[in-house]
């Protein structure tokens, strides 16, 4: 018996391995099963996707759901992973509790997100000779793994199925394994979206049609912002949306933001004659856009921006990109390569280029054949090989020992392409430390590459060593 064990915390995920299913990305199996898994810092509190709107049309596609949470109660999901001693045991139990099978014919396979870190990579640990399929549900699938991954779980990975968010760019998630990259079509995504359109509650129902769309992603709980500096980027969504034309705007805020976020909105809204809708309701950005069809889209580096503009057509700005990129810190953080993504792929809210009024989106075709996704005010997008170069040489800067091999590559885009718009992406401690071009001044660029005073660096840092040692 073979049985295919779908890994899912979020229902984004949840919709991508439904449409990965239906176009037949998986191969025949006695048994599929969706373990969901609620990674929220406190679950108790947040309702698990298997509880959202639109859920139940998804479950259809698997003989059962089980839950993670429940399985290894009282651990937490994020922070749980079995010691190595005791993985045969855990096998065994897992077996035995889900019906696997205990027979070197009772197969196992495995479907996971964020293989980098718990609890994908648990599961992984507990069925070490379970073949391993990486789904990516987001655009940190363009940058680098975030951490060096055991041989023995990474060798295992036979694919890395991701959406075609940035079209021609390729991932470099799991690539120092040689894993091939496979792309979930844009179609059958498009479909399992508008079936979950079809579930939504009365509120996002009664959402406006065609005004601009306001994405928070609280990005306070990650340390990246502070609460006040959050609450004036929404306040930045607001005012730029507003000034842009916009009179009927919907605010999105991510699930477990505070409240506090919507009231200083809805006061500023009243300030500024502009009608607010909070959505509070927990459903997917991209079924907002099935209901409402927005004239513009607004967030900082959430995915949602870039499939609004690669599925739907939808005209996007962005705010608060710069402030993000100085940040995210240490340089390796995963969230680099969205940020950076955004910044460089999409308008700013504020700039000349940024899509324009309530008629922005004027229904012309983009790649799901339901609208355009150019600025009417002429912003061009980097071309597919610039805004390669520039994720290859970020992905270098952030994992230079998982990828030795794009040294070259970042020293050819650094030395061509670094400019007052390009260096934001780039810390110049980091460039300095990886001996890359843009280090030091143009002007001093002879010390870095004399020997004399490489040696002498070296020596320096020898002595401070033994002087510590």
């Amino acid at each position: 018996m073979r049985t295919q064990i779908f890994f899912a915390s979020t229902l984004y995920g949840a919709a991508t391995l439904a449409a990965a299913l239906d176009a037949d990305r998986f191969a025949p199996a006695e048994r599929r099963l969706l373990l969901v898994s609620n990674n929220a810092a406190n679950p108790e509190t947040s309702p698990s996707l298997d509880a959202m709107p639109g859920f139940a049309r998804l479950r259809t596609r698997f003989d059962g759901v089980l839950s993670w949470n429940e399985t290894i109660r009282p651990f937490h999901p994020g922070g749980w992973s079995p010691r190595a001693d005791d993985v045969p045991l855990w096998e065994r139990h897992l077996r035995l509790l889900w019906d696997l099978g205990d027979g070197p014919e009772d197969e196992v396979e495995l479907v996971v997100e964020s293989l980098q870190v718990d609890p994908a990579l648990a599961l992984a640990r507990l069925f070490p000779d379970a073949p391993l399929t990486v789904y990516a549900d987001g655009l940190m699938s363009y940058g680098p793994t975030r951490n060096k991954l055991d041989p023995l779980v990474g060798s295992r990975v036979v694919r890395l199925l991701h959406l075609d968010l940035v079209p021609g760019l390729t991932p470099l998630l799991l690539s120092e394994f040689g894993v091939p990259p496979e792309v979930v079509p844009d179609e059958a995504f498009l479909a399992v979206l508008s079936e979950l359109a079809e579930d939504v509650p009365a509120s996002v129902a009664a959402a406006p049609r065609g005004g601009a769309l306001l994405l928070g992603q609280y990005l306070s709980a990650l340390g990246i912002l502070d609460t006040e500096e959050e609450e004036r980027l929404h306040l930045r969504m607001l005012r730029g949306a507003a000034a842009r034309g916009h009179r009927e705007i919907v605010f999105k805020p991510h699930p477990v933001a505070p409240a506090r976020f919507s009231r200083a909105l809805e006061k500023e809204a009243g300030e500024l004659g502009v009608e607010l809708t909070v959505l509070a309701a927990p459903v997917l950005a991209e079924v907002l856009y099935e209901r409402m069809r927005p004239a513009l889209v607004v967030g900082c580096f959430s995915t949602a921006l870039l499939t609004a503009s690669a599925l739907y057509g939808l005209p996007v700005a962005r705010t608060g990109t710069e402030l993000l990129l100085e940040r995210v810190t240490p340089y390796e953080n995963s969230n680099r390569i969205p940020v950076t993504l955004v910044d460089a792929a999409l308008p700013d809210l504020g700039a000349p280029d940024a899509p324009n009024g309530p008629d922005a989106s004027d229904g012309r075709n983009g790649r799901n054949g339901q609208g355009g996704s150019d600025s009417p005010d002429g912003f061009v997008a980097p071309s597919v090989p610039e805004l390669t170069a520039l994720t290859r040489a970020v992905g270098f800067c952030m994992q230079p020992r998982i990828h030795p091999e794009l040294r070259q590559e970042a020293e050819r885009y650094l030395a061509a392409h670094l400019t007052p718009r390009t260096r934001r992406y780039f810390k110049r401690r980091r460039l300095t430390s990886l001996a890359l071009p843009g280090a030091v001044p143009q002007q001093f660029a002879f010390v870095r590459r004399s020997p004399t005073v490489r040696r002498v660096a070296r020596r320096a840092r020898a002595l401070k060593r033994a002087a510590l040692g």
